[in-house]
C-alpha cells in the first residue's frame, strides 16, 4: 500500500469505516482508538499523531479555515492534509494524507477500510471531485 502506510502498524491498514465516529462525537469519547472504526478525519488526525502531529478534533470545515494549528498550502508534502468535496465548500469535506507518489491515503465509506488513491482517482468521482485544498500541521 506504499511508504506511509508500510510505516504505520499494521492495525492501521484493517481500520473500518464508521461514518458516526468523528472528531469530537459521542462515540469517541467514550473509546477514543480505531478499534470500532473511524470516518476520514479520525483516521487522517490518527495517522498523523502516530508521526507525531497532533491535530485537534477539527471538522472539515474549521478544518479548512483554521490558522491556528495548520496552514494552507499550495503543493502537498507528505503528511499534509488534502480536503476533497463536490464543489470548493469545506463543510462536509472529505479529507485524507498525503502519502507521496502522487498518492492519498483515507479512509472511506466506498471502499470500507484505508486505501491509497491518485488525485485521478478521486476527480472520477462526483462526491470528491473537487481538491478543496492542502493543509500542513504547523
Amino acid at each position: 500500500m506504499g511508504p506511509l502506510l508500510a510505516a504505520l502498524p499494521d492495525a492501521f491498514g484493517t481500520v473500518p469505516y464508521a461514518g458516526f465516529r468523528f472528531p469530537g462525537s459521542a462515540a469517541v469519547r467514550r473509546r477514543p482508538d480505531l478499534a470500532e472504526g473511524a470516518n476520514c478525519q479520525l483516521f487522517s488526525y490518527a495517522v498523523l499523531r502516530h508521526f507525531g502531529r497532533a491535530v485537534p478534533p477539527l471538522r472539515s470545515d474549521d478544518l479548512w479555515s483554521d490558522t491556528r494549528h495548520t496552514t494552507g498550502v499550495a503543493r502537498p508534502q507528505v503528511l499534509d492534509l488534502l480536503l476533497f468535496g463536490a464543489d470548493r465548500d469545506p463543510y462536509g469535506a472529505h479529507v485524507g494524507v498525503w502519502a507521496g507518489g502522487g498518492t492519498v491515503l483515507h479512509l472511506c465509506a466506498e471502499v470500507g477500510r484505508p486505501a491509497l488513491w491518485t488525485l485521478a482517482d478521486f476527480a472520477g468521482r462526483p462526491r470528491y471531485r473537487v481538491l478543496i485544498g492542502a493543509k500542513r500541521v504547523r
